[in-house]
């Protein structure tokens, strides 16, 4: 069995007016979120965070579209995924990117997410369930310029 990796990657897709973009997952009804994912074997968190972004939403960037915020969460990994990894893990290292866009038509990947919306940042950072995406958000609302890009 293939064990997921415990370094993942939080992308925050917003709009340049700061709608931001949540994804509801299938698996958990009410569980809204930003575009989430671990790291593949050998895969750097920029290029993960832009396969990501693909594979969710259908939108295509490169990991040049993306602004790195140079932050790193980590957290305790909710019970009910501790299966995903091996024996032991219990913790997540979570690397933050933002990436700006016009509001758009979304395709989910229907394993993954069931719906998405895009909400006012104040909305959007109340409806997600994780506290990292939540700050996240509150921290691209209440300062739209930072972080700043490398």
């Amino acid at each position: 069995m293939s064990f997921k990796t415990p370094v993942s990657v939080l992308v925050v897709i917003h709009t340049p007016a700061l709608g931001v973009l949540l994804l509801e997952r299938a698996s958990h009804p009410g569980f809204w979120q930003s575009v989430t994912g671990s790291l593949e074997v050998g895969e750097r968190p920029l290029q993960a965070a832009a396969r990501e972004v693909a594979e969710e939403t259908g939108i295509a960037c490169s990991t040049a579209d993306l602004r790195d915020w140079r932050l790193s969460n980590r957290f305790e990994i909710f019970p009910q995924w501790r299966a995903r990894y091996a024996e032991g893990v219990t913790h997540n290292a979570e690397h933050v990117y933002s990436l700006c866009v016009p509001e758009q038509p979304i395709t989910v990947a229907p394993d993954e997410h069931r719906a998405w919306r895009w909400l006012p940042w104040r909305d959007a950072a109340a409806a997600c369930f994780s506290w990292t995406n939540r700050d996240a958000i509150l921290m691209l609302g209440l300062a739209p310029g930072r972080p700043a890009r490398p």
